[in-house]
């Protein structure tokens, strides 16, 4: 499997941690929650947590705390399709082909639901073909990227596309939930929206830089399911983020790594970039120690989080646009996402001219 092309997209709106803090202030929901609440938040907001500005599908932030299951089932159907659509038709210009050589397309999502699934809105909106073959996943949290592109990879070796349109969209804002409980405080000052989107194909495309996906595996450990996870509360999502995050994905990382690696004959040392999914900055730099790392190798990862915030699933598409971008050598690339379930995944890429 070769990737063609890559698309990004996110809302126009960004606003900064200053500005996040400044509307929680006056919010009626800073009365509604307590002293170590405030607390909490003026930390996570007012220290380096590895994040400076996030993008919002919102015109104005006072909106993020009107939290009702109306309003943000509105706001995840209004603008999930939109930005999926947006990124998927960067990509498809890229490649320069048309709508209608794709032969399969594949979402993924976690913040919202919608049925129809978000596959025939943007199928709608690309002008696909009516008998392209639509690929609908959720429920796979900040991990969902690399299934994802596994399900294209299986199509594509299937001998039945030749073309592939995989994309993930996060309307995390659509997902909003705030109590006095840490973990979902923390989480509301993480996520971003937006939308990241590859075209996949059996073959390279001619004069251009090839991205090869060689070989993956992925990781499940269901004992470890109540450390990341969406639970429904009063007909929203309530995500539930504990301690043991950051230790769990640097550790179930490193094995999918050394299991890919082992297959291919490989060490780290021969990884020229690391595409990895962040989480958060006491993520990258848990990664960092079990992996060895020094902090400019996870340089496009840390990047993107302090420009966008943690995108969940989308984040890694991101990641793998800003290496392409910026001419990172060429050889063996790292790409992994890891999240909810406890669910890790891990690809390695061949990079070259």
């Amino acid at each position: 499997m070769h990737f063609l092309a890559l698309g990004t997209a996110t809302p126009t709106p960004r606003y900064t941690k200053a500005d996040c803090l400044s509307a929680f202030e006056r919010s009626e929901w800073y009365a509604r929650l307590d002293a170590r609440s405030h607390l909490i938040a003026r930390r996570v907001m007012e220290r380096d947590n590895g994040i400076e500005a996030r993008r919002l599908a919102l015109d104005s932030l006072d909106e993020v705390f009107a939290i009702d299951p109306n309003t943000l089932a509105r706001r995840f159907l209004k603008h999930a399709p939109a930005i999926a659509a947006e990124a998927g038709h960067r990509a498809l210009v890229k490649t320069g082909l048309p709508p209608a050589a794709i032969d399969a397309i594949v979402i993924s999502t976690c913040t919202g639901y919608v049925c129809p699934g978000l596959s025939g809105y943007v199928v709608e909106r690309l002008g696909l073909r009516a008998d392209v073959q639509a690929f609908d996943l959720v429920g796979q949290g900040c991990a969902a990227a690399l299934p994802n592109l596994q399900l294209g990879r299986a199509l594509l070796g299937s001998g039945a596309c030749e073309h592939v349109l995989s994309i993930c969209v996060e309307v995390s804002s659509a997902a909003m939930y705030l109590d006095n409980d840490p973990g979902v405080l923390i989480s509301a000052w993480l996520f971003g929206d937006g939308a990241g989107a590859a075209v996949l194909s059996r073959r390279p495309a001619d004069g251009t830089r090839r991205v090869e996906w060689v070989d993956s595996t992925s990781f499940i450990e269901p004992s470890q399911r109540a450390a990341l996870k969406f639970e429904q509360r009063d007909g929203m999502l309530r995500n539930i983020l504990t301690r043991d995050v950051p230790a769990l994905a640097a550790v179930h990382a490193r094995y999918v790594l050394d299991t890919v690696l082992e297959r291919a004959g490989l060490s780290a040392t021969d990884v020229s970039a690391w595409i990895m999914h962040a989480g958060g900055r006491d993520v990258l730099l848990a990664i960092a120690r079990r992996f060895e790392l020094e902090a400019d190798d996870l340089r496009y990862s840390a990047a993107m989080l302090r420009e966008y915030g943690n995108l969940s699933s989308a984040f890694v598409y991101f990641v793998l646009d800003a290496a392409l971008a910026d001419g990172a050598r060429d050889g063996w690339w790292w790409l992994s996402s890891f999240g909810a379930g406890f669910s890790c995944h891990g690809a390695l890429l061949r990079v070259q001219r």
